[in-house]
């Protein structure tokens, strides 16, 4: 799909000003984000993309529409993973619920710039070896059973073991004082990181292990730069309206990691099949209106059998 350089300058003109609104203008003060507001946001968020998909339709047919709209639906799937990162990383540094929302901001504004380097990198990377595409297929089998295996425990969670948070502690002195809600702050003429700042930081670290996983799956659907480039922005987008609308009640999706555990394998499993048609020549390939099938069914299925368990957290 060839794209004028127009488009591009325009998409990204109109993301830099929603975020612009968004910080500037609708959370300029710190509040708590109440339940109802964030659910409006969310409701804004999935229509600015529905519409853009509309336009994407218009203008460029069928097709790129489709992709477009599976990109997105997977992207907004695999991003649940954060929301449980974000509960557990707000719950250890105990950040009151009224500052959430900058941290967030911040977090999301850095990840939009993450995603678009690993994006270009990787769509670089498949045109000039195409057989990466069985390295991605491969990681993401290995990524979705091992979300299976793993036991880990919410308590084993100490984002101080982190080798980025490890490493910037010893570059950087953290004061404990949480009085200000700033990043940064002055104490007897010395610069002091607050826990705000290291909260942020790590959410930045754990996008990019995200990424890692999100984009190689995106590309399974896409390998057109606009396509995946904005699908995974608008999903980025609507991911903080998405937290503070379903943060008090993701600990009943009990069975929700393992739709995300399906979903990467199988997507992982498309990419290696799909990529072994083409070198061999067949005609079998797995389509993307199967993969949305799957990715759609595997979310319904999960959601209802936590809703039909209860689970209690413990």
């Amino acid at each position: 799909m060839e794209i004028n350089i127009t488009y591009w300058i325009g998409f990204i003109v109109f993301v830099m000003i929603m975020l612009m609104l968004d910080l500037g203008v609708f959370h300029r003060k710190d509040t708590e984000v109440k339940i109802r507001e964030a659910l409006l946001w969310s409701a804004f968020w999935i229509s600015l993309a529905l519409v853009f998909n509309a336009l994407l339709y218009y203008q460029f047919g069928k097709t790129p529409a489709f992709n477009f709209f599976t990109a997105y639906v997977l992207e907004k799937s695999l991003s649940v993973d954060n929301l449980f990162v974000f509960i557990m990383i707000f719950g250890y540094f105990n950040i009151a619920p009224k500052y959430q929302h900058k941290i967030l901001f911040w977090g999301i504004f850095g990840a939009l710039i993450m995603r678009a380097i690993f994006i270009f990198a990787g769509i670089t990377l498949i045109r000039n070896f195409s057989w990466i595409m069985y390295i991605f297929g491969a990681f993401l089998i290995y990524t979705g059973i091992h979300m299976i295996a793993n036991k880990k425990e919410e308590s084993d969670f100490d984002p101080n073991k982190n080798f980025i948070i490890r490493w910037f502690r010893k570059m950087m002195p953290v004061t404990e004082d949480m009085s200000e809600p700033h990043f940064f702050v002055r104490r007897n003429k010395m610069l002091y990181a607050t826990p705000f700042f290291v909260a942020l930081l790590f959410i930045e670290a754990s996008d990019i292990v995200f990424a890692v996983d999100s984009i190689p799956a995106v590309l399974s659907v896409s390998k057109d730069t606009f396509i995946v480039f904005t699908s995974n922005i608008f999903a980025i987008l609507g991911l903080r309206s998405l937290y503070f609308a379903l943060s008090g009640i993701m600990e009943y999706f009990y069975y929700l990691k393992y739709a995300l555990a399906g979903i990467l394998t199988f997507i992982g499993l498309k990419m290696c099949i799909n990529e072994f048609s083409d070198m061999a020549g067949y005609d079998f390939h797995i389509s993307n209106y199967t993969s949305l099938s799957i990715i759609v069914s595997l979310l319904i299925i999960s959601i209802l059998l936590s809703l039909a368990v209860r689970k209690k957290p413990q």
